[in-house]
């Protein structure tokens, strides 16, 4: 079950997780009073929530359904920076994955949780710390370089056999990333990116 509070990241999630023949995608919610109704009456193998869900937040519903025997395995997706991921496991988390990457590492995540594993990667500071063009996922990169050749998000998500949902999940990262507020200032900031590593070359 997954459970966010954004339409889209839900959306661009539930997608995934549908066509995923390892899953079966039990039922979705925006807040964790929807999960908790949910889970108290389907069985739940795996849950994904959000850190900050509206209005108990993740804290509280993995602290709240712990002591239930029936209670999914979770799997936090939040933003890596600062204290998060120990947050996530002194709550009883099983797993953390960073909003930032991939989303098939949240899926791997998953698989891994389900597994009976526990899953809390490493974050490299070192690495948060350099040109945010270097954060970007192989399929942000994709999406950017595709974006800057004045593809549209039909075009994109055609190119790329994605829905155009899943085009602005990713879109939606790339901003945050690179602190832009849409696609006309990302290309710009792509292509200085480009003149500043051909500079550097020289």
């Amino acid at each position: 079950m997954l459970a966010d509070s954004n339409p889209l990241v839900l959306s661009a999630m539930s997608e995934i997780f549908d066509k995923d023949t390892r899953f079966s995608l039990v039922a979705t919610s925006a807040t964790a009073e929807g999960f908790l109704g949910t889970v108290m009456r389907v069985p739940v193998q795996v849950g994904v929530v959000e850190w900050n869900l509206p209005a108990l937040g993740g804290a509280k519903l993995i602290e709240v359904l712990r002591e239930n025997e029936a209670a999914p395995r979770f799997v936090v997706y939040g933003d890596a920076a600062g204290d998060l991921p120990r947050l996530a496991m002194q709550a009883g988390a099983a797993g953390f994955a960073p909003r930032s990457g991939e989303i098939e590492g949240l899926v791997e995540t998953c698989v891994d949780v389900a597994a009976g594993k526990m899953v809390f990667p490493f974050i490299d500071v070192r690495q948060m710390q350099q040109d945010p063009i270097y954060s970007l996922s192989r399929k942000e990169k994709v999406i950017l370089e595709a974006l800057s050749s004045g593809m549209s998000n039909r075009e994109l998500s055609k190119s790329l056999q994605i829905s155009t949902n899943t085009v602005k999940f990713h879109l939606s990262n790339i901003y945050e990333k690179l602190s832009v507020k849409n696609r006309a200032q990302a290309i710009v900031y792509y292509y200085s990116s480009q003149t500043a590593g051909m500079k550097d070359r020289d």
